[in-house]
Parts: C-alpha cells; structure tokens; sequence
C-alpha cells in the first residue's frame, strides 16, 4: 500500500491524491465556482465519485446527472465524461478510480476550456 499526500492544482480547482496501490487510486477533488474538468475519455480506468458537499452536473455517456451531497456517479472504462461546478460554491468530491494502468496520461481530451492537448 503506498499512502501518496500529492497536492496538484489544475485550472478548474485541484486535487488531493491521498492512497494509491496497484489498480486503485483515491483522491479529493475541488472545482472551483464556475468551472468544469475536461470532456475526456479513458482508455485503461473507470471511475467513481462520491459528491461530498457543492452542487454540479456531471455528464457520462451524453447524459447530463445533477449532482449534490452523497450523489455518487459511476463513470465505466472509456466512457466520456466531465464533471462541472455551475454554482458560486466549491464543488468537493472523492474519486475512487480503478484499472490497469492509471497514470495522468490515460485521458484523451475531447474538449477542454483551458485548451490542454491530451
């Protein structure tokens, strides 16, 4: 087991990568007021996030999920996904991914507001 306290900030909030062993990884996320992650795929993990306090739509698969506190959103290998905080409140949630491989550079990036390539 490799307990990480990786602290990485991103244009739309940052995340707390807090455990990491092989095939699973857990992380906090915040996204900030008015701003959204990537529209993005994954070739090598799936995805879980458990909304802990804020509003905000995720979309999977072109469906649009409102979510708010205790929403937990299921994201399967290679679906397309974002999740986006519309409201003036931080949006924070857990993310509790799983796969094969999951370095940072399993997404494809099919839209990004901060024109990041894949």
């Amino acid at each position: 087991m490799n307990i990480t306290h990786e602290i990485s900030q991103r244009p739309w909030g940052q995340y707390f990568k807090f455990h990491q062993e092989p095939g699973v990884w857990v992380k906090r996320i915040e996204v900030n007021p008015k701003a959204r992650l990537s529209l993005q795929k994954h070739q090598h993990r799936s995805e879980k996030w458990i909304v802990v306090s804020g509003q905000g739509m995720a979309v999977v698969d072109g469906k649009d999920i409102p979510v708010g506190p205790g929403s937990v959103v299921d994201v399967p290998l290679g679906a397309v996904h974002r999740i986006g905080n519309p409201y003036d409140q931080p949006l924070v949630l857990i993310e509790v991914a799983c796969g094969d491989y999951l370095g940072e550079d399993d997404i494809v990036r099919l839209q990004d507001d901060y024109h990041r390539k894949a």
